[in-house]
Order: structure tokens, then C-alpha cells, then sequence
């Protein structure tokens, strides 16, 4: 290595005092930068994740004494996120998108400020890590992300029945306290981000097949000791390895990579919000989604062929840290990939293929209880269906078929409307009124999208208590928005609604009593008396915005930038 000598003692002055504490060599101060980040909040999601930093800086720095490598390692650092869980029908859910928007802005600062030339992230939740890897496709030097990893379910201390988060939110409106006050205090024990195929596993699930995690560091949960040991010094490998052979974020996450990593996330049935992600992160890579990763149709006609082979939550028994005893993602990407459904060139993290990466790992064949077979899946058909029609003119309203429990007949369920302008409304009707709900009724939830809301809240507590009230009641309430829905939600629930309201889009257009039809042979969703052009045109013209006002600088800049659902919902720059 060159001697070390200092050309700008007032720069270098602070760089020499940081690596004396961080016990570096102070010589290497001017050596390419690598880097550790994790991802901090509020919530139990993200109470591991210091740990996990802290074991990952102590890796890299052995590395890179034992090696004397030539490299410079900074402090590490953490963006900052909010939870889901926590908000989930608040006002402050609002917070929960443009968390994603404020984690890629940080990463972005810190990335790009320091010119780091290698990262490991720990990341956590669900929006952290989608803003972290879209700061790292940006960026586009070497990079290797790490899942915090999944919270182990809970137990019903009095029945023995497992409970998630999702579980405690479905019996909200149950009229025993002392029911609702158990789920509170035992659905959740010890840390990590929610266990189900929700949208943390979802969107880890997609990140690790589209090759910017290794598939087998997914599965295991957040408080296992591989986290802070053996995972250490793989990813430190895996880093040395993309650096040295000069591999880079997008020579990744390609659009075969995404085709992958969405076709995984459809067999596992996952999260409607892999649908935003996704989008994103491909405009992240220089990719346009629906021109080179699929388009629409092909989508559907993927869904279609494609069956969910997992019985995991919501729509099942299971939580990822079943998978990880039955083998790990890496059992569902090697029965994907033996049925032809996945491309196993693309490269991955680790340096190899992600064919190579499977065969070197050496999974189990599906259990046939948490894992199936796709030749006897758990079910026939994909987990998502994109929907087109006279209220979603430009298509992407979604559907998650995987969790639909009722109401379609013959491929389509027809419903009437009954209109909420904004989620207070509904969950004020459902707490309060709950039996003016009747079988059949299409609740339309509008004026909370990117721009509306702003910030495309979820819909979890009024999706959780609709599904409440039509098991107890055996009845069929379907629901659509132009809002987004958490993993963990489940029924005839369709979101990303667009245009959305407050841009004037069909949606605000309809009212209490009409006929809404959803199709499921041909992908549509009609609302009949937008059909008739003498009925559109009035009320098209008496139309006005139903809007919360809002003075908030996070607010304010996603009411004012949002882009639309189909473009992933984020804030745009440009």
C-alpha cells in the first residue's frame, strides 16, 4: 500500500479521528470507501437491527485487516422508517409510502456524499428496505442487502392457536375485551418485521430473486444466531467477490431478474404492494416495468398458469419461519426453476447464477405442508390479477386472488356500491354501524391515493374488520380504493384504483347504489352506469375534490409529486 501522505490536512483531520475510534487504520483514509447501513424506527420490526450492524461492521473490519484489503471502512449509518403495524388505520399511516420515498432520499445523501464503493445493508420493515435498494440502483457500485429477518408468531396463551399481527387487527371488533386484550399481548413476542407472507416477506422474497440478497439468509428469523455470526462473514465474502470481479447493482437487477423476482412473489402470494415496489425499483435500474420486465396482459396470463405454492398467512397456516424449517426460499425457487417458470442465468450477490446459487445450496424437495410441489400446488392459480375497465381506463387496479375467501361466482362478482370519501368514514361505519353492511355491498374507499390521501395508505384495519364481519355473518362484502392494501390483508379486496379520486378519475364518479362488476374472465372492473355517456357527463361536470387539507412538509411534497400507482407512487424528481 502507498505511504499515506495528507494533501488537505482540514478534510483529512475528522477521517483520521473516525477510524482511530472505529480502530481502523488511519492510513487508509483515502482508500475506496466501503460501508454499513441498517434501517431504524419505531416498532419491534427494527429492534435487532444494531445488533446485526454492529456484528456485519465487525466482520468487515476483520476482513479487511486480515486481508489488508485496501479499503477504508466509514461508520455506519441508518436511514430511518416508520411501522405499518403501529398506524394501520390512523391518519399517520399516511407517513407509511413516503417512508419508502425518505429511507431512498437518505441512502441516496449517504451513498453519494461519501462515494462509497462497496455496502452491506441490513434492512428491515417493509418500506426501508424497497428505498434502500433503490438508492443502491442508483448509486450502482457493488452491494450486497441483508434481510433483519421475521418475527416468530405468537400463541394463544388459553386456545394454543397461533396469532400474528394480523390475526389481533381481524378481531378488533370482537365485543370481548378480554379476547382482544389477549391477541395484544401475545401476538407478537420478541422482534423482528411480520412473519407472514405480508409485504416485509414479499418484497425480501423479491429482492433476494432478483439477486440482491442471498435466498437462504430470508427465511430465518430475526433473533437467529446465524444473523450475527455465520451470515457475517458470507456477505463480507460476497462482497469481496462482486468487487473484485466488478459486478454491479444493475448488472443484478435486471429486467429477466424482476420477471423472476415477480413471478416468486405471485407463486408465494404475496403482498399487492410488490406491484408499487416493483415498478419502482425498475425505473431505479434504468428499467421501464411494463415494456421490458411484462406487461399487463402477460401478467394475468402468468397468474393464470401459475400456481401459489405455499400455505403460509394470510391466506394459510404458515409464517416464514416455517419455511425456514422446511429448507428456506431457496426449496420455492428450485421448484420453480425445474418446472421452467424462472430464468436461472441472472446473476446474483453471491457472485454465481441464480441456478448456481441454488445448486450450490442443496435444498430439500417441497414438504407438501408449508411447501408444495407446483405439480400439486397448494393453489392452482397466481396470487394477483391486474384489472382493467371503465374504472381503471389504463389497467392496474389489483386483486390478490390468493386471499379472495368468497363472493365469485364464475369468475365474477357483481356488487352494489356504497361510498366512502376517505378510510374515517368506513371504519366509523364499521365500528359503529356495523349491520347496515349487507351481502353483496362493493364499499368503495376513495380520495386516498398517492396525491389524496396523500401517501396511498393501507387498508388493513378496515379490510381486517370487513373480513371479520362476513366470516361471522357468512356474507360477501367486497371492497375497492384507490389506496393499497397491506400484506396481511385478505377478501374480495381490489386497490391502486387509478386515476385516482382526487385527480378526477372514474372512482369519484361513483355513487351509493350502483352496479360494480368485477370480471375475472376477462380482467375487468365496470361500474354499469359509467357505461352511459349522458350519466358520466353529469356528473363528471358536478364533480369536485373531497380532500383532507394538509400542512405537513412530508404531506405537502407527496400531495404535490406523487407519481400514479402504475408508476410505483412515488415521489417524482424530475
Amino acid at each position: 500500500m502507498p505511504q499515506f501522505v495528507s494533501e488537505n490536512p482540514g478534510r483529512d483531520v475528522q477521517r483520521v479521528g473516525t477510524a482511530r475510534f472505529l480502530e481502523q487504520d488511519p492510513t487508509r483514509i483515502h482508500q475506496p470507501v466501503w460501508a454499513v447501513t441498517g434501517t431504524l424506527g419505531d416498532s419491534q420490526c427494527y429492534l435487532g437491527v444494531v445488533e446485526k450492524v454492529d456484528a456485519m461492521q465487525r466482520a468487515v473490519s476483520a476482513r479487511i485487516d486480515a486481508d489488508d484489503l485496501p479499503v477504508r471502512l466509514i461508520a455506519p449509518a441508518y436511514s430511518l422508517g416508520v411501522s405499518d403495524g403501529q398506524l394501520n388505520g390512523t391518519d399517520e399511516m399516511r407517513y407509511s409510502l413516503i417512508g419508502r420515498e425518505l429511507v431512498h432520499d437518505t441512502m441516496d445523501v449517504h451513498l453519494s456524499a461519501n462515494r462509497v464503493t462497496g455496502l452491506i445493508g441490513v434492512v428491515a420493515c417493509d418500506k426501508p428496505p424497497v428505498g434502500t435498494l433503490a438508492a443502491v440502483l442508483e448509486h450502482n457500485e457493488p452491494a450486497v442487502l441483508v434481510p433483519d429477518g421475521p418475527i416468530r408468531p405468537g400463541v394463544d396463551p388459553e386456545t394454543g392457536e397461533r396469532l400474528d399481527i394480523i390475526t389481533a387487527f381481524q378481531i378488533a371488533g370482537d365485543p370481548n375485551p378480554g379476547v382482544r386484550t389477549r391477541q395484544a399481548m401475545h401476538a407478537c413476542p420478541g422482534y423482528g418485521s411480520c412473519g407472514g407472507m405480508f409485504t416485509y416477506n414479499t418484497m425480501q422474497t423479491f429482492m433476494a430473486v432478483a439477486g440482491m440478497q442471498p435466498l437462504h439468509m430470508v427465511a430465518p428469523a430475526a433473533e437467529d444466531e446465524r444473523r450475527t455470526t455465520v451470515f457475517t462473514d458470507e456477505l463480507v465474502q460476497h462482497l469481496v467477490t462482486l468487487t473484485t470481479r466488478g459486478i454491479r447493482p444493475r448488472d443484478i437487477v435486471t429486467a429477466s431478474a424482476l420477471r423472476n423476482a415477480v413471478t416468486v412473489a405471485m407463486a408465494m402470494g404475496g403482498s399487492t404492494n410488490v406491484m408499487l415496489h416493483s415498478v419502482e425499483l425498475a425505473r431505479c435500474a434504468g428499467i421501464d416495468f411494463w415494456r421490458d420486465v411484462i406487461s399487463q396482459r402477460e401478467f394475468n396470463e402468468l397468474s393464470r398458469r401459475l400456481p401459489v405454492v405455499v400455505n403460509m398467512r394470510p391466506f394459510g397456516l404458515y409464517s416464514m419461519v416455517d419455511v425456514d424449517s422446511s429448507g428456506g426460499l431457496q426449496v420455492i425457487v428450485a421448484e420453480l426453476l425445474r418446472a421452467g417458470l424462472l430464468d436461472g442465468t441472472t446473476m446474483t450477490c453471491t457472485g454465481e447464477s441464480l441456478a448456481d446459487q441454488v445448486q450450490r445450496l442443496d435444498p430439500p424437495r417441497p414438504d407438501d405442508t408449508v411447501i408444495y410441489p407446483v405439480s400439486k400446488p397448494f393453489k392452482d392459480t397466481g396470487g394477483l390479477r391486474l384489472l382493467s375497465g371503465n374504472l381503471a381506463p389504463e389497467g392496474g387496479a389489483i386483486l390478490k386472488l390468493a386471499g379472495v375467501e368468497r363472493g365469485i361466482v364464475d369468475g365474477v362478482f357483481t356488487g352494489r356500491a356504497r361510498v366512502f370519501d376517505g378510510q374515517p368514514a368506513l371504519l366509523d361505519a364499521l365500528e359503529n354501524d356495523p349491520d347496515s353492511f349487507a351481502d353483496n355491498d362493493m364499499v368503495v374507499i376513495r380520495y386516498e391515493g398517492p396525491r389524496g390521501a396523500p401517501g396511498m395508505p393501507e387498508m388493513l384495519d378496515p379490510t381486517s374488520r370487513i373480513t371479520a364481519l362476513c366470516r361471522s355473518r357468512d356474507i360477501t362484502i367486497a371492497l375497492m380504493t384507490d389506496a393499497r392494501f397491506s400484506g396481511g390483508s385478505v377478501g374480495l379486496v381490489i386497490g391502486h384504483v387509478a386515476p385516482e379520486a382526487y385527480l378526477g378519475g372514474p372512482i369519484a364518479l361513483v355513487e351509493d347504489g350502483d352496479e360494480i362488476v368485477v370480471d375475472l374472465n376477462d380482467d375487468t372492473l365496470t361500474c354499469q352506469q359509467l357505461n352511459d355517456d349522458a350519466t358520466l357527463t353529469r356528473r363528471s361536470s358536478a364533480w369536485t375534490p373531497n380532500v383532507r387539507p394538509v400542512t405537513s412538509r412530508m404531506l405537502l411534497r407527496m400531495r404535490a409529486t406523487a407519481r400514479p400507482a402504475l408508476e410505483g407512487a412515488g415521489m417524482a424528481s424530475d
